[in-house]
């Protein structure tokens, strides 16, 4: 028996239960030192996350009430379930359900309809046939996507960060540059949003959301947040 073949073996199991769970997570490649600088400081690791939680609980309990209106209008037009479920890639890579409201009369999956889009690759698609009245009315202004305060209340998500991507894309598409967006938790909006409105795939725009784990801070987050609004109810919402 060859012992050194066989410690080399060992030691590659090793590495590769370390860094991949199939279970709960994709891949994660290789992280550069400025990401792992930046994901180390104080704000990323306490003080983000404080914020985010205390934010997410708060608005949840101010939208309660129209939340629910939604969620009755969404029964009405599209019955149930009301809420969309779908497995994304978070933090490390660990897979977790995004949450959204309803917006397609029957699941974009299971549908037979023919749409011209790759739904494996881009899953956002405003002219699919299959959206209702309401849909179309939730989408255009993102209220489809305030659900996801309670991802970001569970700690799976963060007010600002990357749009969190589906499985499929990021085992297809994703290059070692790409999983820097995984460096930090995906975000209810960020710099994509507010600079090009999330035009395009994810994975073909991937340069925003690497620029900002780069400069993550207080400031970069608050710009995006006071800037996000200005977006949605600009002249490209919806688009």
């Amino acid at each position: 028996m060859d012992l050194r073949a066989e410690v080399h073996d060992s030691d590659t199991i090793t590495e590769n239960i370390l860094q991949f769970d199939e279970k709960k997570s994709v891949a994660v490649h290789a992280q550069t030192p400025h990401s792992f600088k930046a994901r180390s400081s104080l704000y990323i690791q306490w003080c983000k996350p404080a914020f985010d939680r205390i934010c997410a609980i708060t608005a949840l309990l101010v939208l309660a009430i129209p939340m629910v209106a939604i969620g009755g209008l969404v029964r009405q037009s599209m019955g149930s379930p009301v809420l969309f479920r779908q497995r994304r890639v978070g933090l490390d890579g660990r897979i977790f359900e995004v949450l959204k409201f309803r917006s397609m009369a029957t699941c974009r999956r299971q549908s037979a309809q023919t749409v011209n889009v790759d739904n494996r690759v881009n899953h956002k698609c405003d002219k699919d046939p299959r959206h209702t009245k309401v849909g179309r009315f939730l989408r255009r202004f993102s209220l489809d996507e305030l659900p996801q305060l309670i991802n970001v209340a569970r700690g799976e998500m963060s007010l600002v960060g990357p749009r969190p991507e589906l499985e499929s894309v990021v085992e297809r598409f994703y290059t070692d540059e790409l999983h820097q967006r995984h460096l930090v938790k995906p975000g209810l909006t960020g710099l994509w949003q507010i600079s090009a409105r999330g035009e395009g795939p994810m994975h073909e725009n991937g340069e925003w959301d690497i620029e900002y784990v780069r400069s993550v801070s207080p400031l970069t987050d608050l710009r995006i947040l006071l800037k996000t609004p200005l977006v949605i109810f600009g002249d490209r919402a919806g688009q």
